[in-house]
């Protein structure tokens, strides 16, 4: 690569971020609600989302200019096609949670450089609700459109149809998989558990919002200690590589099983081995791991401060060690994870 094409690189780069952060703004300020399935002039989106008019018309300016938004005539609206990706939440399509990400990562790096200095971590609570909200908002139309109709059927001799069924989902986070598994097993109940008290508190207020706050629990606390089972089945979601002792959280969760019972593991898919130049999925995932991932693994102490490339054989290594006979890697098609089926 020449300089001339890395400078073009960083400039699209650069490009991007700026664009992030504007749609922010519009997700913050009701921008893009107000414009969904109607035409409206500056003026007009100023005093149905409540900002200044002359903000209003440089911001609907600059999206018209990015092809967000549609202009005509001194008016603008949003496409369904990007409506779609930046307000339906639950819908397969939705990435709205990428500009929460952006913010999220640039409010923390100051944080991150200087622990590169010292070596200290910065703990999952500092990274705050841009993160929280950021990673909930990216998984959650993967629990709600693949958990229970492609991921499940693929575990074999897993049945949690069946009256008195019990699942602990561990790095439950906002609890979006736990109430994803409530809702399409209708006997089934959920524990769900995770270090971040915050986390905590939006999956109790989550699970009354969706009507299952009956049949799921949360509790706060390390997935190394782990409430008695038994458990049919233990699920942790894109949660082992930010463990500190993820041996012992494996272990953990192996003794709390049912006769029967199984570990589903979902977590980074990416390639076996060291590869340099990577693919792009693999760099956004080295990133995440320099910004966010391992600052806040080290936060927790322990000996493994691992971070998000947690490769297939490493996963399978910790599993083995944690008492697993027969782990296996499962044949479930995803662009962002890998999927496990510890047993035995």
């Amino acid at each position: 690569m020449t300089a001339e094409l890395f400078a073009e690189r960083l400039l699209g780069a650069l490009t991007g971020a700026a664009e992030l952060h504007t749609i922010e703004l519009g997700r913050r300020l009701g921008l893009y609600p107000a414009l969904r399935g109607q035409w409206l002039t500056a003026a007009q989106l100023a005093k149905t989302a409540g900002v200044d008019e002359r903000y209003a018309r440089e911001w609907l300016e600059q999206q018209a200019a990015a092809a967000i938004l549609t202009h005509e005539d001194g008016s603008f609206t949003l496409p369904a096609h990007v409506a779609e990706v930046l307000l339906d939440e639950t819908g397969p399509n939705y990435l709205g949670a990428a500009a929460e990400f952006g913010l999220g990562l640039g409010l923390l790096t100051p944080a991150v450089i200087e622990a590169f200095r010292t070596g200290a971590g910065i703990s999952y609570a500092d990274y705050g609700v841009h993160f929280r909200h950021g990673i909930a908002g990216f998984n959650r139309p993967m629990f709600e459109h693949s958990l229970a109709a492609e991921w499940l059927p693929a575990l074999p001799g897993v049945a949690l149809d069946r009256p008195g069924a019990k699942v602990l989902d561990l790095g439950c986070g906002v609890g979006h998989s736990s109430i994803a598994l409530a809702r399409a097993y209708p006997s089934l109940t959920v524990r769900g558990v995770d270090l971040d008290e915050a986390s905590i508190a939006e999956a109790r207020r989550n699970a009354a919002a969706a009507g299952v706050a009956d049949r799921v629990t949360f509790v706060q606390g390390d997935a190394a200690s782990l409430v008695a089972g038994p458990y049919d089945l233990v699920t942790i979601f894109e949660a082992l590589h930010d463990m500190a002792e993820p041996v012992a959280v494996l272990a953990a969760a192996r003794s709390v099983l049912a006769p029967g019972g199984s570990v589903f593991v979902g977590d980074e898919r990416v390639a076996d081995t060291f590869e340099a130049p990577a693919g792009e999925i693999e760099r956004l995932q080295y990133a995440f791991s320099v910004l966010h991932c391992l600052p806040a693994t080290r936060a927790e102490g322990g000996e493994s401060a691992h971070g998000t490339i947690l490769r297939a054989p490493t996963l399978l290594a910790w599993a083995r060690e944690a008492g697993f006979t027969a782990p296996a890697v499962l044949d479930i098609p995803n662009d962002f994870w890998r999927f496990y089926h510890l047993k035995g």
